[in-house]
Formats: structure tokens, C-alpha cells, sequence
């Protein structure tokens, strides 16, 4: 059920006015501006005004945990501030902000419940919160809002028409009216309303969290005995499974893993390059039949074949996931990094992890909630490591180090990518450019480098978007320069990956045909 704390008439209009004042930070933070390690600073202005509005966030122990993960997750922000880091800090503080209102074995089930209806009924918060002081003013004898704004319907309404007739009539009260300058409706004043609605809603909702209990209970399964013929059946499908997934473990041991030559005229590149993403489907798929056939303490899950076929086919699963692991690294090895063959990669170690977590689940008859949390704990640890970890500036030390301009065994370098990563990319660049020898790669190099250059000290020449990861990163790079001079790049238009646009020859402009002659007749008669 929805519930509305009745609070002190202090302690409210305390978070009306912490909210406000967030509000109005946060309009000088990033209103038309990029935010830098600002959004770390705004991080810990929203920790103090909970901590200041809500005296009860630290009485509890796990909220003194998510308040200590909120901590940690501000100064990722004020490093490398991102959309990931901002998520976590949101979730952490959420969490605390819940967390007195939870029971004390709550599952990760209930607090995804708890995040969601809690964050989905802030949007009216400020609504409610009127009606409930509406009501209680009632309720003391006071005039309701509702109630002064019929008061002041007929005053407001006639005093205006008043006023615009006498405006009519009186050339210095309409001069004083027109020299009234009002905020105009432009889109930007729109959209910054919008945007202090949203701070405020969310400033609220922290200060005022709405919800109690979660909505659904996740549902347990009653175990009954299972008939023989469900019993045979997930048998013989776990041995049909067990033989298929050995054919291809096996192919791949002996060609992907061992490097043996293939039959015919196919290449080890195209066999590794073309299963890595159906293989990590087959491995799901197989997590949700052992979830779905083979229940924790039901009959068929404690017969010794059924488990002993069980760890083999979960084994075979994790060769498969290793194979997809294989199969990407020979991808990148002979192509290019990129961040989304890491997630890729993260993503399938995280499939290794359930699945070993399905496997666990079933021999030692841990529940579904177990379960449940054990993934939910594996993947907000992974979540937090690649908020700290700068996947861009990885990526470009991979493809300039591997690149084939530097005698490396991948692709040529492409440019116009590590252009698109931007910051991250800088040092690598500025690395690669004062180890150059080819004179036209370095051109090309000095051209991408100086554009994401200029855009960086233009960022960072502005308070708001500053960061200390930029700044580290200015700071290696004038250590470099004392190694190496930067070269200024050619003049002239360029590409996005650093060659220079070919401007066509200009074309000789056409001879201008001579005027016919006049006849002699048309002279004389003028």
C-alpha cells in the first residue's frame, strides 16, 4: 500500500528547503554545461542534504553501507564522471535511503521491487506532499489550498481587469506595465523548468521515500514427486545433450585450442571468428533448462546419474564459454579492440558465473532468492569495476600497441575509431606520434591528436567541466613532449580519421562568346 509519512512541520519544509537548495546547485553545476568532476561535487551535496534531512539514514547498518558505497561511487565520479558511475551512486543511495524500511533478510528481488515503485511514485511526490499538507491544515482548523486559492480567484481577477482599464486610461501606469520585463517561454527557459522539476522530484524522493513493502513475492514451487517418465526423459535429453556438446568441445580442443590444420581450404580464422556469440546463447539456454527441469531437492535433481550428468554438461558449458572467450581474443587479435568486444567478453565471463551458480544451486539445495543474489552481488561488482576502469583509454593502448604501422600482427590503424574515443585516446596517440617514423602516418596522427587536444583544454580551460583524469592526463602528455616534440599537422581540411581532404583542381572559366555585328543600316537609322 502507498504510505504517507506524517513528519513534523519542520522537519518537511527542512527537505522542501534541501531540495530547493540542490536545485539551484545543480542549475549552476551543468545547466548548458558538460559536467566534469562538478558531478562528483553535486554527488556529495546530495549525500549531505540526505544526511541532513534524513536523521535516520545512519541509524541503520546497511545504511551506513550504501551510504559508504554512495561515498565511494562520488569520488569515481569526481575522477571519470559517467552515466555508469551516476547509476550506481543513484542505486546506492537509494538503497539507503529504503534501507531502514526493509526487513532484515530482504532479497535482491525486493530491493529491485523497492527501487522501482519507490522511484515511480517520487514522480508525484510533490503532488501527494500538497494534498497532505492541504489536509492537514484542514484537519487544524486552517484554510486548505484549494480552499485560499478560491479565496483568491475573485481578487486576483478583478483586481487585473481593474488595472488593465486603468492602463488604458492612464498613460504612466501603462509606460510602468510595459517597462515590466517578464521571463519569456523560450524552449531554454522550458527546458530549465523541466530540469529543476526533475532535480526536485529526485532531491524528494530521496528525503521522502513512499513505499513499504515490496509488491510480489517471488513465487516457490512446491515440489511433488516427479513421474518416472519426467524422470527418464531429462535423463536421456542430459546424455543426448552431454554427446552433442562433446562434438563440439572436442572439435574445438583439437583445431581452436591446438591450432591443427582443418580439413579442405577452411581457414582457422574463419572457424574462430564465427561462433563466439551463438555459442554463449547454446550455454544460456542450457543454464535455463538445469533451471527449469532440475528443482533443488526434488527427486529427480538428487538421483546420483542425473547430478553426476548435470556437472559434466555445466563443465562442458564452461569449455564452451571459454571456447566464445577464444574465439573473440582471435577475433581482436586479428582485427581491432573495441569497447564492445570487452563487454562482450565481461558478458561471458558473467555467463561462466551463473552457470557455475545454477550448478551450485542444485547440489546444494540453495534457493531460488540465493541465486538470485549471488548474480545480482557478481554483476553490481562488475558494473563498479567498469565504472572506475576507462575502457577507452584501454582500447587505444591495445590497437596502437598491436597495430600493423608499429609491427604488430593486426589491421592497420584505424584513425577514424580512436578519433571517436576521444580523451581516452589522447596519450596513446600522443605515444604513437613521437615513435613515428613514417612521415605521412604522422601527419595524420598529429591531426587527430591536435583536434581531441584542443576539445580536452577547452574543457578543461571551463570550472564546471574540469577533471582530474583529464588534467593526469595533460600532465602525461607534457611529459612525453620534453621526450619527443609535437609536430603541428598540415594545414588543410581534413577527414575523420586524419587524411587530408583532396580539394578538386579549379576549372578554367569558360571563354565569353563575342556579341554578333551589327549591320551598318541599324547604325545609320540611329
Amino acid at each position: 500500500m502507498l504510505h504517507i509519512p506524517v513528519l513534523p512541520r519542520s522537519s518537511f519544509w527542512l527537505r522542501v528547503a534541501v531540495g530547493a537548495a540542490l536545485v539551484g546547485l545543480a542549475d549552476l553545476l551543468f545547466f548548458a554545461h558538460a559536467p566534469g568532476t562538478s558531478l562528483g561535487l553535486f554527488a556529495f551535496a546530495v549525500l549531505g542534504g540526505a544526511l541532513l534531512g534524513r536523521k535516520d539514514l545512519l541509524q541503520d547498518r546497511r545504511g551506513r553501507g550504501f551510504v559508504l558505497a554512495g561515498v565511494a561511487f562520488a569520488l569515481v565520479l569526481a575522477d571519470r564522471p559517467g552515466l555508469l558511475a551516476w547509476a550506481l551512486f543513484g542505486v546506492s543511495i537509494s538503497l539507503g535511503a529504503l534501507s531502514s524500511r526493509a526487513g532484515p533478510n530482504e532479497t535482491a528481488w525486493g530491493w529491485a521491487q523497492r527501487l522501482a515503485l519507490h522511484w515511480f511514485f517520487a514522480l508525484f511526490g510533490p503532488v501527494i506532499d500538497l494534498f497532505k499538507v492541504s489536509r492537514l491544515r484542514r484537519g487544524r482548523g486552517g484554510m486548505s489550498a484549494l480552499n485560499l486559492l478560491g479565496l483568491l480567484i475573485m481578487p486576483l481577477v478583478g483586481g487585473g481587469v481593474f488595472l488593465a482599464l486603468f492602463s488604458a486610461a492612464n498613460p504612466l501606469i501603462s509606460n510602468a506595465l510595459a517597462n515590466l520585463s517578464l521571463p519569456s517561454l523560450s524552449p531554454q527557459n522550458v527546458l530549465r523548468i523541466l530540469f529543476w522539476c526533475a532535480v526536485f522530484i529526485g532531491a524528494l524522493g530521496l528525503l521522502r521515500p513512499r513505499w513499504r513493502k515490496p509488491l510480489l513475492a517471488l513465487p516457490e514451487r512446491k515440489i511433488g514427486k516427479p513421474s518416472a517418465f519426467l524422470t527418464r526423459t531429462i535423463t536421456l535429453s542430459l546424455i543426448v545433450f552431454n554427446a552433442v556438446f562433446a562434438l563440439q568441445n572436442g572439435l574445438d580442443i583439437a583445431f581452436l585450442w591446438s591450432g591443427a590444420p582443418l580439413p579442405g581450404d577452411m581457414g582457422l580464422a574463419e572457424y574462430a571468428h564465427r561462433g563466439a556469440y551463438p555459442l554463449i546463447v547454446t550455454a544460456l539456454l542450457a543454464g535455463l533448462f538445469v533451471l527449469a527441469a532440475l528443482q533443488p531437492g526434488s527427486d529427480t535433481a538428487n538421483r546420483p546419474l542425473v547430478r553426476r550428468l548435470v556437472v559434466v554438461w555445466i563443465a562442458q558449458n564452461m569449455i564452451l564459454v571459454a571456447s566464445s572467450l577464444l574465439r573473440t581474443a582471435d577475433y581482436i587479435e586479428a582485427y581491432a579492440l573495441t569497447r564492445f568486444r570487452i563487454a562482450a567478453m565481461i558478458w561471458m565471463g558473467l555467463v561462466a558465473v551463473g552457470l557455475m551458480l545454477i550448478c551450485w544451486r542444485m547440489l546444494a539445495g540453495k534457493s531460488a532468492h540465493w541465486l538470485i543474489n549471488a548474480n545480482a552481488a557478481a554483476a553490481l561488482i562488475v558494473l563498479a569495476v567498469v565504472s572506475v576502469v576507462d575502457l577507452g583509454a584501454v582500447v587505444a593502448g591495445w590497437n596502437v600497441r598491436h597495430a600493423r604501422e608499429v609491427g604488430g600482427r593486426g589491421v592497420a590503424l584505424d584513425l577514424g575509431y580512436l578519433h571517436t574515443l576521444g580523451a581516452p585516446a589522447l596519450v596513446s596517440l600522443v605515444e604513437l606520434e613521437t615513435t613515428l617514423d613514417d612521415a605521412v602516418l604522422r601527419d595524420r596522427v598529429a591531426a587527430v591528436r591536435q583536434d581531441i587536444l584542443l576539445n580536452v583544454r577547452r574543457r578543461q580551460s571551463e570550472w564546471r567541466g574540469w577533471t582530474w583524469r583529464d588534467q593526469r592526463r595533460l600532465d602525461r602528455i607534457a611529459a612525453l613532449q620534453q621526450k619527443g616534440a609535437l609536430s603541428a599537422p598540415a594545414p588543410g581540411a581534413r577527414h575523420w580519421n586524419g587524411r587530408l581532404i583532396q580539394m578538386p583542381p579549379p576549372t578554367a572559366p569558360a571563354p565569353v562568346a563575342a556579341p554578333p555585328p551589327v549591320p551598318l543600316t541599324s547604325r545609320t537609322e540611329g
